[in-house]
């Protein structure tokens, strides 16, 4: 359907199990981002024309593959006004559609802070609202040029203002160079602005031209952070070495919402 994963275009070591269980997390607006962040591998460059009969070939994608829950991202389009908002709503309205009862989270990016685009994909009615702190702030010039922490920050809180009954999640990598302290920090301010979902994995470089590995963290630590989390008040923390964004999304919406949003 010459549709693009983020599992394929990002390299997931957790392709295989996702796959095998049906579960696929769609990237739209192309496999060309306009931001060149020093850990991903999704390809680089001046980006692709709009394809508004994506959202089409999405939902059919979906149903095709059986599923109750879909996932969707895309590529940073800095170059388009909306940052690609219009084509996040019309994808969720397309598989709503197309799957009555499938649920929809989307992981978006921070759309340059307007708030215009972040309105735009909530009026659409995502189930969970995604966007990836990724990183300490400290670390945020070498792994996320062109992004700032303040402003995905104020974006996880402006989601939470505006649809409370939508769970809100966030993610982190480990193994930049950030410390114990740091990372409590990042979690600290990410439970200050409400977010309820917070998952936190090891980072694997993709190749030889991506960040090197600092450190990898043992499991005990991932299983020490989880439980830092939920003293925090997240509704759910996923953790641990293999831990993406989209890796038990399904189930970690669930858990969530049983423990119940903020």
């Amino acid at each position: 359907m010459n549709l693009h994963t983020v599992c394929e275009s990002a390299a997931c070591p957790n392709v295989g199990e996702c796959w095998n269980q049906r579960t696929a997390t769609f990237m739209i607006l192309g496999n060309v981002c306009t931001r060149r962040c020093g850990f991903c591998a999704v390809q680089k460059g001046a980006p692709l024309e709009a394809d508004y009969d994506e959202p089409r070939r999405v939902a059919e994608a979906a149903a095709a593959l059986g599923l109750r829950y879909a996932v969707v991202t895309s590529v940073d389009r800095d170059d388009r006004k909306d940052g690609g908002a219009e084509l996040f709503a019309l994808t969720i309205q397309a598989i709503r559609q197309r799957i009555p009862g499938c649920r929809v989270e989307v992981l978006i990016p921070d759309f340059q802070g307007s708030r215009e685009a972040l309105k735009i994909v909530l009026d659409a009615g995502p189930d969970v609202l995604d966007h990836n702190i990724e990183t300490v702030p400290r670390l945020y010039r070498e792994v996320r040029p062109g992004s700032r922490y303040e402003r995905s920050l104020e974006l996880l809180a402006r989601a939470k203002e505006a649809a409370p009954a939508t769970p809100v999640k966030s993610g982190m990598m480990l193994g930049l160079g950030e410390t114990e302290n740091e990372i409590l920090a990042v979690m600290r301010d990410l439970a200050n602005r409400g977010v309820d979902i917070l998952t936190l994995g090891q980072y694997l470089r993709p190749s030889p031209r991506h960040l090197p590995i600092a450190r990898y963290y043992r499991p005990a630590e991932f299983d020490a952070l989880r439980l830092a989390g939920g003293e925090m008040g997240f509704a759910h923390v996923e953790a641990g070495p293999l831990v993406r964004s989209s890796y038990h999304a399904a189930e970690s919406e669930l858990r969530a919402r049983g423990s119940g949003t903020r």
